[in-house]
């Protein structure tokens, strides 16, 4: 078989060939090439030394001399070339504390995480598979290269791994994979959160989140995310739903856009429905207040997991709002004053969480739920329409307006404010600048 490699990889490669060093493609780029799918990146293995790499090309960066990696520039694209190694100790579960350089690559290959990563490719040699990678990508199977147990031994965050490869490309994990990744998952307590995240991140966004499942099963999320496993043990006896809070939080995250924001408010969105639960006399569940106490457990959550402080913000907020709309008379006032509170911004991302947490409930009383976001569409398209204020910046007035009335510069001009915007909010024709004069000259 043939891999189109780009031309600077071709390129990197004949160099190193003519100076009599082996080299070929190597990882990711080899596994997604067999698979018909375009690499993110194109990594080099190679017999020459860090040092003997840097003699070769003109233009290097030092990435990780002390454990082989040279990155070689072409123009303005870095390829990471790493020597041939065989990795020592590895104490912190994430790195080797040595690496011994070798000039076979068939130890490089061994100490690779899972089969249909340790594959090799060049023009002149064509597919290296020592380890049965390409009968593993034909039958969809995530397997460790050698011992699992050495494998996470090794890095733990490789157990992780396992579950996420096969959440990206709908593989499964194989059994002795899976034995050893539960034996090891106590192991990922040693891994930071930044690694955490990155691997629960792709995990997440993938074509099959509900692999989160298998992270549970392993023992995965009792360590990274025991929120989780608290909602896998929460049953929700009630008429509304079918799953148990944590299989409807699966099938919610299944059913949003495949973005970060999106998907983390899946999964999160119901995460304080365990400690809000009561049961009435008649054995019915109920879950009063969770989506407050679910946006404030995510953002604990998002910034133990060391997210972004916009991701934390946007998936809070629609966690806070994604319950609106499920009890209670529906107006257009009240959904002005939601629009104003959760910001016009977010209503898009509100109806997707919305329409996806009504797909990961049972039919019971659906055509009503239906009914009732149908309507506030409506609202929400009437009030753009008719420009209606949702924010002070929106109110025909502004601090300077206020000042000039006689008000002093200070904390009373922001209450004012809020003021008027409340007034409006509840009377949009009342913003217009003479009537809300005449309102701060009555305060």
């Amino acid at each position: 078989m043939m891999i189109e490699m780009p031309q600077d990889v071709r390129f990197i490669i004949g160099e190193l060939n003519k100076k009599g060093f082996e080299a070929y493609a190597v990882g990711g780029c080899v596994r997604d090439s067999i698979l018909g799918r375009t690499p993110n990146d194109w990594d080099i293995t190679t017999s020459a030394t860090p040092f003997e790499v840097k003699n070769i090309f003109r233009r290097t960066v030092d990435t990780g001399l002390q454990h082989g990696t040279v990155t070689v520039l072409i123009k303005d694209q870095g390829y990471e070339v790493t020597t041939y190694r065989i990795d020592g100790e590895y104490t912190d579960h994430r790195r080797p504390d040595e690496v011994t350089f070798t000039r076979e690559l068939s130890e490089d290959l061994l100490r690779r995480d899972f089969t249909i990563n340790a594959m090799a490719y060049n023009d002149e040699t064509g597919i290296v598979d020592l380890y049965g990678g390409i009968q593993d990508l034909e039958e969809g199977v995530i397997r460790c290269v050698g011992n699992p147990d050495d494998r996470f031994d090794e890095d733990a965050l490789r157990i992780m791994r396992a579950v996420r490869f096969a959440a990206q490309l709908g593989f499964s994990v194989d059994s002795a994979t899976r034995e050893a990744a539960a034996k090891h998952a106590p192991e990922l307590s040693q891994v930071s959160a930044e690694r955490i995240e990155t691997e629960l991140t792709k995990l997440l966004i993938s074509d099959h989140p509900e692999k989160v499942v298998d992270m549970y099963e392993l023992g995965i999320t009792s360590i990274i995310l025991p929120e989780f496993d608290k909602m896998m043990e929460t049953e929700q006896n009630s008429p509304y739903h079918m799953y148990d809070v944590g299989r409807h939080t699966v099938e919610v995250i299944k059913n949003v856009p495949p973005t970060k924001v999106m998907r983390y408010a899946a999964l999160l969105h119901d995460i304080g429905k365990p400690q809000c639960k009561t049961t009435d006399d008649k054995g019915v569940d109920h879950f009063k207040g969770h989506a407050m106490v679910s946006e404030e457990m995510s953002s604990k959550i998002l910034k133990r997991l060391r997210m972004d402080n916009d991701t934390i913000r946007d998936v809070k907020k629609i966690v806070r709002w994604h319950d609106y709309g499920i009890s209670g008379v529906i107006t257009k006032k009240s959904v002005r004053k939601m629009l104003s509170s959760m910001g016009e911004q977010y209503f898009g991302e509100y109806l997707d969480i919305k329409r996806a947490d009504m797909k990961g409930q049972s039919d019971y009383r659906l055509a009503e739920r239906q009914e009732v976001l149908s309507n506030i569409i409506r609202f929400h398209d009437e009030i753009m329409e008719e420009g209606n204020a949702l924010s002070i910046k929106d109110l025909a007035v502004n601090g300077k307006d206020i000042m000039d009335l006689g008000i002093p510069k200070g904390p009373k001009v922001g209450e004012t404010l809020s003021y008027l915007l409340e007034r409006v909010l509840e009377e949009p024709t009342l913003n217009e600048k003479s009537k809300l004069e005449d309102i701060i000259k009555g305060l």
